[in-house]
């Protein structure tokens, strides 16, 4: 290899939460020797570098290392690179994923324990109970909170000192220490004083009484209600949670990714070129141009063209059409989509990272690493809040001290300008509200794992539909028999003997079109005729006789194969075809005649139309996007009342279709249902997913509408648009109280005590307005 060429690398990184994590990767990446570019990934915690020449996987581990964070493989994603290595390498991450979070729940439960003795006397004292945990049990509790379970924020923090910035942890990192460092300075002046009087009351320390005396004085006084450790543990407990929700919504995006691999089988029938041996070799094994044999019922496993046989095949994959593909002799085929009912032999003309898949994989991937623009705004106010408190407290320890010549006083005003300005509320303002949200969305038939959509859906101003399984059933139905009306057609002259002659033949077929037809038979009380010698003719249609007469039911060529001549129903079929329909023959074999035609289409969900009509009063616009033919859309679009019809669009350019309208400035929605729409919905600000359709397309979009209705949508935007009023009153009400608490503390008129209430009660000003979420109707 040229030094001039390049090649690209994947390295997981292990260790992120936040923008400042990333940027500090790619910045020690980018100073590697011979790398050209390095991008982070924060979503699926990987890092793809460009380097140029045979770059030392060494040297770039080491750089991760250096800025603080675990490398947790090292692999080349070149053209055709290992697939089983790719798995192998998700596994590890995965798996480490998992464990991280399952520590992180069992400390964020044990720091809740722990924080109990210290939030029940503050929820009784209006009560009128003023029990308190002992000072001395008070110290011992805090302690095992905020150096065993809060020693992430630490090392958080330090990270951002080290980088120069500031970011929540470090913020919640000064807070607590603050407080617990004051608690302790108070807790050993009490026991100074508690020593000194009982010295003063006690002759000689010899009296058998008085280290009983001494140790219930100093150790189990309760009168610490100058003590501040509660908010220390408290502001850590709830920081944890919030950390741990987080990192579950993180998991939720990845499965999407898992959940397309899933789809590529690992292994592969290869047929060799010298003795036409069939030998299953490891997917990752296979080379361009080489044989595959693909059975019925298998996923195809490489991109490629038909060599050899036919078929129909099961490309939702890349349509969303739920009706099945004929494939001949030079169709293409896309490796993850399902063979129905035909072998077939097809050439690979696409491996690896090359292959449709993997590309859409890629195109998730990619539209997941987006931040929530809240949380951004939080985050730059935090970058800035940091070091002005730290510079206000500082100013306000030197003018105290240099004013009064008191220390002591200086410090614990300096303390309570901490106090007060610790994060706690502006750590719950937004997760509080969607929390509440969520809750209220679930009741509804609404799922919302993704903070980010709950967030932006409030100001969606284009919803784009696909047609298949979103706006209808997604199941193919038989809505129209027409029989030939003929003399010589004999006994199937009517429609209801040509579908009971139809679905005779077609009952116990898998096939979707075979199956709609004998649902309809079955529900318009039809009895089966006796039949023999049925016969499936892979990729045309179907053969079977009635009381030793043949018949044969499927396409125009499968007519012409039997010389039966379908001139008087050309016109019509093309008309039902032009309007979305899929159509099929029935002919007489033994008299070269055609008996009828059927046509199938998809059905209109009866709730589609009231949804468009919400929307467009709310000020939305209504798009149709499928991959569908622009007569199925159209007709589906007119009935419905949208105007912007978007036919024939292969998955990539669903998500393109949706960039164009975001870079108009539009906030664009994604509403569908099947592994097509993935790179859309990751694609879309929000993606919304119908549970009747694929987990892939669950697992992607933000929000899933449980019940696969699509007036579900206008009702979640309802939803944001309340959550995210709450989401800026309690930011309001968390900065409120620094903006007017801040000058106090510093002035001295407020002390650490009344301070830590006012950083307390602003927690419960949040909470509260949040919950108010749940006393309105919508």
């Amino acid at each position: 290899m040229s030094e001039l060429e390049t090649h690209r690398i994947e390295i997981g990184v292990q260790g992120m939460s936040c923008a400042s994590c990333v940027a500090r990767v790619e910045k020690a990446l980018q100073q590697a020797p011979d790398v050209d570019s390095a991008s982070v990934n924060l979503t699926t915690e990987k890092a793809l570098v460009v380097v140029r020449g045979k770059s030392n996987g060494k040297i770039l581990a080491k750089a991760v290392e250096a800025a603080g964070y675990h490398v947790g493989f090292i692999r080349s994603i070149d053209e055709h690179s290992d697939s089983s290595e790719e798995a192998d390498a998700d596994d590890r991450i995965q798996n480490a994923k998992q464990a991280e979070l399952q520590h992180l729940k069992q400390k964020t439960m044990a720091s809740g324990l722990l924080a109990l003795p210290f939030v029940l006397p503050m929820i009784l004292h209006p009560f009128g109970f003023t029990w308190a945990l002992p000072g001395g049990f008070q110290f011992v509790l805090a302690s095992f909170v905020q150096f065993w379970i809060g020693a992430k924020f630490y090392r958080s923090a330090w990270l951002a000192i080290k980088a120069r910035s500031g970011n929540m942890d470090l913020l919640v990192a000064l807070g607590t220490t603050a407080a617990f460092g004051l608690s302790l300075y108070t807790l050993l002046n009490s026991v100074r004083v508690e020593t000194l009087a009982l010295l003063n009351s006690s002759l000689t320390s010899s009296d058998s009484s008085f280290w009983s005396q001494y140790f219930s004085s100093v150790f189990l006084n309760q009168n610490s209600h100058h003590l501040y450790f509660e908010s220390s543990v408290v502001i850590v407990t709830l920081v944890l949670l919030g950390k741990y929700f987080e990192e579950k919504a993180k998991r939720q995006t990845t499965q999407a990714i898992r959940a397309l691999r899933s789809l590529r089988p690992s292994t592969a029938r290869v047929i060799s070129p010298v003795d036409s041996i069939e030998k299953e070799i490891p997917i990752h094994q296979l080379k361009l141009g080489d044989r595959v044999a693909v059975r019925p019922g298998e996923r195809i496993p490489v991109d490629g063209l038909i060599q050899s046989g036919q078929s129909q095949v099961d490309e939702s994959l890349i349509s969303g059409e739920s009706l099945p593909v004929s494939k001949t002799l030079g169709s293409k085929v896309v490796g993850g989509s399902l063979n129905l009912d035909g072998l077939i032999i097809i050439e690979a003309t696409a491996l690896g990272a090359e292959t449709l898949l993997s590309k859409i994989i890629r195109l998730v991937e990619n539209a997941q690493a987006e931040k929530a623009p809240i949380q951004r705004l939080v985050d730059k106010v935090s970058a800035v809040f940091v070091p002005t408190i730290v510079v206000l407290s500082l100013l306000t320890v030197f003018s105290w001290w240099l004013m009064t010549g008191n220390l002591e006083l200086a410090v614990i005003n300096a303390v309570a300008v901490l106090v007060i300005a610790c994060p706690c509320a502006l750590g719950l303002a937004t997760p509080t509200a969607i929390m509440v949200g969520t809750g209220i969305g679930a009741k509804k038939g609404i799922l919302i794992k993704d903070a980010l959509a709950l967030e932006l859906a409030h100001s969606v101003t284009v919803v784009a539909f696909d047609k298949t399984g979103t706006l209808t059933v997604g199941q193919p139905r038989l809505t129209t028999v027409v029989p030939a009306q003929e003399k010589n057609t004999g006994s199937w002259k009517d429609r209801n003997s040509l579908l009971q002659l139809v679905a005779s033949i077609q009952n116990g077929s898998e096939h979707p079109l075979a199956k709609s037809t004998v649902e309809l038979a079955q529900k318009e009380g039809l009895a089966f005729l006796p039949i023999e010698n049925v016969k499936a003719i892979a990729g045309r249609g179907v053969l079977g006789q009635v009381s030793g007469n043949s018949f044969v039911i499927g396409s125009k060529q499968l007519m012409e194969d039997y010389e039966i001549e379908i001139d008087n129903f050309l016109n019509q079929a093309e008309e039902l075809q032009l309007s979305g329909h899929s159509v099929s023959y029935v002919g007489d074999v033994d008299h070269q005649d055609v008996l009828g035609l059927l046509a199938y289409s998809d059905v209109v969900r009866t709730e589609a139309k009231s949804a468009i009509s919400q929307l467009q009063k709310m000020g939305v616009r209504t798009i149709l996007i499928s991959g569908d033919n622009a007569g199925s859309v159209r007709r589906v679009a007119g009935e419905l009342g949208i105007d912007d019809v978007r036919a024939d669009v292969l998955p990539e350019n669903k998500a393109s279709v949706l960039e164009q309208f975001k870079k108009q400035g539009e906030v664009v929605a994604m509403v569908g249902d099947g592994i097509n729409d993935a790179p859309a919905l990751a694609a879309a600000d929000v993606g919304f997913a119908m549970a009747t359709g694929t987990d892939v397309a669950m697992h992607t979009a933000g929000v899933t509408l449980m019940r696969g209705n699509p007036l579900l949508v206008p009702e979640a935007i309802q939803i944001s648009k309340r959550t995210y009023q709450k989401i800026k009153q309690n930011l309001f009400f968390a900065f409120i109280y620094n903006v007017v608490g801040i000058p106090l503390a510093a002035l001295g008129y407020l002390n650490p005590m009344i301070a830590g209430t006012a950083m307390a009660f602003s927690s419960v000003s949040v909470v509260t307005n949040a919950l108010l979420l749940k006393s309105k109707k919508s």
